[in-house]
């Protein structure tokens, strides 16, 4: 059973909002600072290390920015293509989540270069030694919810799919016909169906009581005289 035409562009909107809500705020999570690393007193050069979150995850700005691409490209998919993008937007929702859960199961490891760049002490042994206490925000669990919710939203477009009304016709038209087919097919069968429209285009027969020598010699000057005048000869 078929929804109508109102149901399904609910149901369209509806679930690329909830996409664009996911990724937007992956992309919001990816600004903010994730960590606050507190360095023991053997450090010289900082005591305090402020990680965002492009730095605890470096894909996560990439992954949103990816998201948010596929929202628009859902809007004018087919509905083979529109299944095809809705697997990949859950794979995109699976690596925001394995992004965001790595670098909260491991902030250390995840803030090493911050903490490298500030201390210029390298090496997961050595950074971890100057590591006193790590504070964790509340946008690496922002970004766990904007994976899931993107996870979601890609579900319902593979569920939903065919309650979504289709394309705009202005991107049907200059591709195929009403019914779907490719524009040369459309062509092709009108051609045959209407075969005086072809014999149309074909020249008509010569004079065969004209000479072919004069023939092609008129035939040039009076294209040559239409071009002068701007006209196309070959219409």
């Amino acid at each position: 059973m078929r929804a109508d035409g109102s149901t399904g562009r609910r149901v369209k909107y509806s679930t690329m909002l909830l996409l664009l809500v996911g990724s937007g705020l992956a992309l919001l999570a990816a600004t903010q600072p994730w960590f606050t690393i507190r360095l023991t007193d053997t450090a010289q050069h900082a005591t305090t290390v402020s990680v965002a979150g492009s730095v605890a995850a470096p894909a996560l700005t990439a992954l949103a920015l990816a998201g948010l691409a596929l929202t628009a490209a859902l809007a004018i998919a087919g509905p083979v293509f529109r299944i095809v993008l809705a697997l990949l937007g859950i794979l995109l929702g699976v690596s925001v989540l394995i992004s965001a859960i790595t670098a909260v199961s491991d902030a250390v490891r995840a803030s090493a270069s911050a903490i490298t760049t500030a201390t210029g002490v390298a090496g997961d042994a050595s950074v971890r030694h100057l590591v006193h206490t790590v504070d964790t925000a509340f946008w690496p669990w922002l970004a766990v919810v904007a994976g899931v919710v993107i996870i979601l939203a890609s579900a319902a477009v593979v569920v939903f799919s065919r309650l979504w009304p289709g394309p705009s016709r202005k991107y049907q038209t200059r591709f195929a016909g009403e019914d779907g087919r490719p524009a040369d097919e459309v062509v092709a069968e009108a051609t045959e169906e209407s075969p005086e429209a072809a014999d149309a285009d074909e020249e008509p027969p010569s004079d065969p009581a004209a000479p072919a020598g004069t023939l092609d010699r008129d035939t040039a000057i009076d294209s040559w005289d239409d071009l002068t005048r701007g006209d196309d000869p070959t219409r």
